[in-house]
């Protein structure tokens, strides 16, 4: 702290009042701020829950039954297992294979590079919709350029 002993701005011999805002406290009450925030910011857990399969299952001895594979051509066309397929005859494919539970096929979906992509989505939200959960994808390799 300083005294201001010399220059007097008036006749009467008043000192100049000091009009600067104290920012002491604020930075007190700023660090203490921020303190709590860092405090009570949950830690993030960077985990992927995933559904395992129980060990007390039986395994199944049956054997799975041949994977399909979808082809989705450059116009749109789906072959299943090279046979072009309608969107009537293959929504009942699905509904057949979406029936049959955990026995269903596994589907390889083998879009080509130039099929736009409605086209695939198509194929997808109707396996979907007919409980079809064994898809993957395959040739992605094209896409990789």
């Amino acid at each position: 702290m300083g005294m201001n002993l010399g220059s007097s701005s008036g006749s009467n011999g008043d000192p100049d009042v000091v009009v600067d805002v104290n920012t002491t406290p604020l930075i007190d009450v700023m660090l203490v701020l921020l303190v709590m925030l860092i405090i009570t910011i949950p830690i993030q857990t960077h985990a992927v829950k995933l559904d395992m399969p129980s060990a007390d299952q039986p395994p199944n001895d049956a054997p799975p039954p041949p994977a399909v594979d979808l082809e989705i051509d450059f116009d749109g066309t789906v072959l299943w297992n090279g046979t072009p397929m309608d969107r009537g005859t293959l929504d009942a494919n699905f509904r057949r294979e979406g029936e049959a539970g955990d026995n269903q096929s596994e589907f390889h979906i083998r879009p080509n590079k130039l099929v736009e992509y409605k086209y695939v989505a198509a194929v997808l939200a109707s396996a979907q919709r007919h409980g079809v959960t064994k898809i993957g994808l395959v040739g992605n390799e094209q896409f990789m350029q």
